[in-house]
This record gives structure tokens, C-alpha cells and sequence, in this order.
């Protein structure tokens, strides 16, 4: 029986993780920040396929929440397996207009976030003597982004840090690897999408954008045994759009 944590997992590839985990039977704590209604239908949904889940409210940017949130995995599972760290944040400013406070709320979420999860769970998953850890990265951290230089640099340095913690982690059978999705339908796209959507399906090789559940598979794979002489490793689920 495996145990998870997935952050961000109100919506989008978050609870697309969450519930093909519960599908396939694994507990599911499920982090959320300002989506508690949200939040709630997932852990409803996911006790339907028989495992244990549970809603956590956290900042991951904050520290103090980051270790009341490990604590409450401890305290309701007693052990962590798996560590999603998908919450993510994003804006849109060419870097004339990026204010330095806007470029430290995104990077605070989409990069010290991650590293604070990971640092306070790794106690946990060494405990359990296995690990994986997945972190959702982006097409941006490759392609760049106009408008958004602060997302692309905390995206590019959650490859970094997921490289970094495969080569600390290995020696305790924990695993670390990336997926960078490219253009996906979620709350944090839907604006974009909606009037974009037929320009950019346009220049994607495969002819759409991703849903949820198609990147929230890639990740399941990176979670099971199937993925055990993985590390290290970013996986793109982006439709080929990065090669055009």
C-alpha cells in the first residue's frame, strides 16, 4: 500500500494525479491553498475507489504551512511513498513591466515550493526505505517565455533542483524526476484557451492541447516500479510542440 502527496491538487493535472492514484489504490493526501470546496470533491471522489485520502491546506511558499503539512501527512498516513509537487503560479509580464515582487511570488511558489515540500518530506520517504518524488516543470522552462520570464527561470531551476535530489536521494532508493507539459487544459489555461486555443492546437504536431489525465499518466509511471531505473530524467508531454 503506498502512500502520496500531491500539492496543488484542487485542480488541473494536480487532481488528475490524485484521482488515477486513488484509482489504482494509492492513499492520496491532497494539498490545495484557496480551493477548499474544490479540494473536498476530490477526497470524495478519491475514498470512492476504496483508499484513504484527506484534504491539507498549504502555502507552499511558506515554510511554517510546508511543515504543518508534513506533519498532517505523518500524523493521518504515519508514512509518505510518493511526492507530487505540482502547485504552481503564473503571470504574465514582459521583463520591463515584471515587478521584483511579482518575480519572487512566482518563483517562491513554482521553485523554493518544491524545494521546501521535498526538504520536510524526504524524512518521511527515507523512513519508508522507497521514495518517489515527481516534480511538474513546463514547456517553458526549454522554450523561454516573452511574457513570462519569472515562470520560465522557476521552471528551469525545478529541473536543476529535480537533478540535484536524484543524485542525493538515490542512495535511499528515492527516485526524483521531472515532466514539463507543454499547453494543457486547466484553470491556468482556460483563459488563454479560449480565445487561443485554434492558433495554438495549429502549431502542435499532434493537432490539440493535452488534457489532465494524459500528463497525470506520465506522472503515475514515474510513481510506480515500472519507473525504477529512472532518475534524474524530465519527461515532455507536450504534443511535439517544443521541436517545431
Amino acid at each position: 500500500m503506498k502512500y502520496a502527496l500531491i500539492t496543488g491538487a484542487s485542480r488541473g493535472i494536480g487532481r488528475a494525479t490524485a484521482l488515477l492514484f486513488a484509482k489504482r489504490g494509492i492513499n492520496v493526501a491532497v494539498n490545495y491553498l484557496n480551493s477548499e470546496e474544490k479540494a473536498q470533491k476530490v477526497v470524495d471522489e478519491a475514498v470512492r475507489y476504496g483508499v484513504r485520502a484527506f484534504s491539507v491546506r498549504a502555502d507552499v511558499s511558506s515554510e511554517e504551512d510546508v511543515k504543518r503539512m508534513i506533519s498532517q501527512v505523518e500524523k493521518e498516513f504515519g508514512t509518505l511513498h510518493i511526492l507530487v509537487n505540482n502547485a504552481g503560479l503564473s503571470s504574465h509580464y514582459n521583463p520591463e513591466e515584471l515587478s521584483l515582487d511579482e518575480w519572487n511570488r512566482v518563483i517562491a511558489v513554482n521553485l523554493t515550493g518544491p524545494f521546501l515540500v521535498t526538504r520536510y518530506a524526504i524524512p518521511l520517504l527515507k523512513k519508508a526505505g522507497w521514495g518517489r518524488i515527481i516534480n511538474v516543470s513546463s514547456l517553458r522552462a526549454f522554450s523561454g517565455s516573452a511574457k513570462g520570464a519569472h515562470y520560465s527561470s522557476a521552471k528551469a531551476g525545478l529541473i536543476g533542483l529535480t537533478r540535484s535530489l536524484a543524485l542525493y536521494l538515490s542512495k535511499f532508493n528515492i527516485n526524483v524526476n521531472a515532466v514539463a507539459p507543454g499547453y494543457t487544459r486547466t484553470d491556468m489555461t482556460a483563459g488563454y484557451l479560449k480565445t487561443k486555443e485554434h492558433e495554438i492546437s495549429a502549431r502542435i504536431p499532434l493537432g490539440r492541447v493535452a488534457e489532465p489525465e494524459e500528463v497525470a499518466e506520465v506522472i503515475y509511471f514515474l510513481a510506480s516500479e515500472e519507473s525504477s531505473y529512472i532518475t534524474g530524467e524530465v519527461i515532455t508531454v507536450n504534443g511535439g510542440i517544443y521541436f517545431t
